[in-house]
């Protein structure tokens, strides 16, 4: 097998992983709206979100002992090894949801089953995304790095496109009674066996250049050491997720309920808004990826940080009093297709701040703590604020975290010159 082939499958194996790992995730917060009811007692719509959207921060909380635990484990061990790991732990986490007892039959064991669940997934999530960012980004060549790192995102959202797919198929052939009784379960059930078959696809990948180049003496990485040596990166890296998951997360998963809660449309309209917005956004991965190995990375981070300011009140703004499907839909695409200059080349701008010898956890270990605290807690607290009848308030909060990662882009390096991950 030439080198190039050999480069190509290693990229489409690790993407393809990488799909389930977030078909996993996302499928979590597609069906909150169904389960919420199974194990949370009756009462109000808002305050059974508002505590699976506990749970699913609970995930993120997760995150950062992953990253760290799973950051090093790749350093040390290997980007596949790290890969194969994190899907195993999806697989575990999905079957435990799709066997789940309801609150009806467990009480209060239900909802900490779905806690432990979501704890498994937060370890995996935690450690996909360093070792995905790294191995990508190491896999690719020199010229095309945004174009191929870009997949990262591309497989992310076509994990949640499929997870969508999957409700929107259950909403056609299962009724409302059936979904929240017991369809739910169905796509963590496909979500365990589809992991399960990933994981042994992981095992079979080829190394990177960059990991079998490093001396064993070199794989000494530690969370000691990232910030005794990149104190400076670790912030920067922190502060540009913080911005970036926040409006991903606003504008993605929790926007399908906002479009119910506050636009007022039923479920299944909204996730038809929801699926076709992600298409447009997910093609729109390597365009973006390709403008930034012509152009360069900071021009795009900065084009995401200055219109996501400009454009996040209004809107959501005129979202919340939108009134048909088609106008719904070309104000998501809006933020969506902004936001896709952030990241199709996120990952690539962390990976190549770092050297090889501590790549892994230096993505994944402040990408998760940016995470954790902004992107986990989008739902809770924009749910938070809505219970409390100043929901435009949390449309501000989305526009000041961007902008405090925009001021981050400010004072990052143009990677693109400065990138550490020499090896085509």
């Amino acid at each position: 097998m030439s080198i190039d082939a050999k480069r190509l499958k290693s990229i489409v194996g690790g993407s393809a992983g990488n799909l389930v790992e977030w078909y996993d995730w996302y499928a979590y917060a597609a069906l909150a709206i169904y389960f919420a009811p199974v194990f949370f007692p009756k009462g109000d719509p808002t305050a059974q979100l508002l505590s699976t959207a506990a749970i699913f921060a609970v995930g993120f909380l997760m995150r950062p002992i992953g990253a760290w635990i799973m950051g090093i484990y790749g350093d040390r061990h290997g980007r596949k090894a790290g890969l194969a790991v994190s899907v195993g732990l999806m697989c575990a986490g999905s079957l435990l949801i799709a066997v789940a007892p309801t609150y009806a039959t467990a009480g209060t064991l239900a909802p900490a089953i779905l806690v432990i669940a979501r704890m498994l997934q937060g370890l995996s999530v935690g450690g996909e995304y360093g070792a995905s960012a790294t191995y990508l980004s190491e896999m690719a060549t020199r010229e095309r790095r945004g174009f191929w790192s870009s997949f990262q995102y591309v497989t992310l959202i076509a994990g949640q496109l499929v997870a969508l797919g999957v409700v929107l198929i259950l909403q056609i052939f299962l009724s409302e009674a059936q979904l929240e009784a017991w369809g739910w379960r169905i796509p963590f059930a496909i979500g365990a066996v589809l992991a399960l078959g990933v994981y042994i696809l992981r095992r079979k990948l080829a190394e990177t250049a960059s990991f079998e180049a490093m001396k064993p003496d070199r794989r000494q990485s530690s969370a000691t050491n990232l910030w005794r040596d990149h104190p400076r990166e670790f912030v920067l890296v922190a502060a540009i997720t913080a911005g970036g998951s926040l409006a991903f997360y606003a504008y993605t998963t929790y926007l399908q309920k906002f479009l119910v809660n506050t636009s007022g449309f039923d479920r299944q309209t909204a996730t038809v808004v929801m699926t076709a917005a992600l298409v447009v956004f997910m093609l729109a991965q390597p365009v973006w990826g390709h403008i930034a190995d012509r152009f360069g990375r900071k021009p795009s981070l900065l084009f995401f940080g200055i219109g996501g300011m400009i454009i996040s009140v209004p809107v959501f703004s005129a979202l919340a009093v939108v009134k048909t499907p088609i106008a719904a839909f070309g104000l998501v695409l809006i933020p969506l297709l902004i936001l896709a200059a952030y990241t199709s080349i996120s990952a690539l701008v962390k990976a190549e701040l770092f050297p090889a010898h501590i790549r892994t956890l230096g993505v994944a270990l402040p990408y998760a703590v940016g995470n954790t605290l902004f992107g986990g807690t989008a739902e809770y607290v924009a749910l938070w604020f809505k219970g409390a009848g100043v929901e435009s308030a949390f449309y501000w909060y989305v526009t000041i975290i961007i902008g405090v990662a925009t001021a981050a882009f400010l004072m990052l390096p143009e990677t693109k010159r400065t990138s550490l991950i020499y090896e085509d």
